[in-house]
């Protein structure tokens, strides 16, 4: 039967303004997201009279309907008007609630190989209607472009022109950050003492993310880690990504990278996860 694979590629957000709360409950939000290099794979197979499954490298992951990626099946089917029985396998690398976008890259990318596998039969607009039903930064993954200004609660997406290929290092401490968790908390969050968050003036515009403010309060580690990567002399600019709890600096070199690298293992410990990459060319 036929299959396809295709990059998952993570995200990071080099700026994430919070405008207000909305009527709906969601956030209003200005954000500058940029892919990386750091890619899962997604492999989705037809396969006939069986059931579709999911299958993931990262055991801690979960296979079933709440997995953004069969979220997207269902929606694909739905929108079709038949079942599509597939075999999807995600190959990790992009770790779980980080900010980095695994989740749903994996449930865009989805939604791309379903479409091609189908021939085609939804327009990009509905694939975005649909990536947006799903979660707010799906649609973004739907893009050709590298770069994109999202607005709203993140699903309306313009494609920005980015030329620049970044040198990147992610640190992530060992435990995730619920994104719900950390928008609830921005409103009566507070900053706290030594802690850097003003914006940060790069050629590409202004790096800044209001939600370090109530992840900052909470979670001690990353402020201090911030601090630590903003100290480097090769350092341009350092940010937590989404709703964290991944921390990224933008570095001059791909060498400073691995030597920032080699130091947050020995910050962080083994447990956290640290890897070298690069924005999307």
């Amino acid at each position: 039967m036929k299959s396809i694979t295709l990059p998952s590629p993570a995200k990071i957000n080099l700026s994430l303004r919070i405008l207000g709360k909305r009527e709906d409950g969601f956030h209003e939000i200005s954000t500058l997201m940029c892919k990386l290099a750091l890619a899962d794979a997604v492999t989705v197979k037809l396969i006939t009279g069986k059931n579709s499954v999911l299958t993931c490298s990262a055991p801690e992951v979960p296979t079933d309907e709440s997995n953004l990626a069969l979220r997207a099946l269902r929606l694909f089917e739905r929108e079709i008007g038949k079942a599509v029985p597939c075999a999807i396998n995600l190959e990790k690398k992009i770790p779980s609630g980080a900010g980095l976008g695994g989740g749903s890259s994996n449930a865009a990318v989805t939604l791309t190989a379903l479409n091609e596998l189908a021939g085609h039969p939804l327009t990009l607009e509905t694939l975005l209607r649909l990536a947006a039903e799903i979660g707010s930064d799906i649609p973004f993954f739907l893009l050709k472009e590298n770069a994109a200004l999202g607005t709203g609660r993140g699903e309306n997406v313009s494609p920005v022109n980015f030329p620049w290929r970044l040198p990147v290092v992610l640190i992530k401490p060992p435990f995730p950050i619920p994104t719900p968790w950390a928008y609830q908390r921005w409103a009566t969050s507070r900053e706290i003492s030594g802690a850097f968050y003003a914006p940060q003036v790069c050629v590409w515009g202004e790096m800044v993310n209001d939600l370090e403010r109530p992840v900052f309060e909470k979670y001690i580690l990353l402020p201090v880690l911030k601090s630590k990567l903003l100290e480097q002399a090769d350092v341009i600019a350092a940010l937590m990504s989404g709703s964290g709890s991944t921390l990224f600096a933008i570095t001059r070199t791909a060498a400073s990278c691995e030597s920032i690298a080699k130091m947050a293992a020995e910050w962080c410990g083994s447990e956290s996860f640290i890897a070298v990459t690069h924005t999307a060319a």
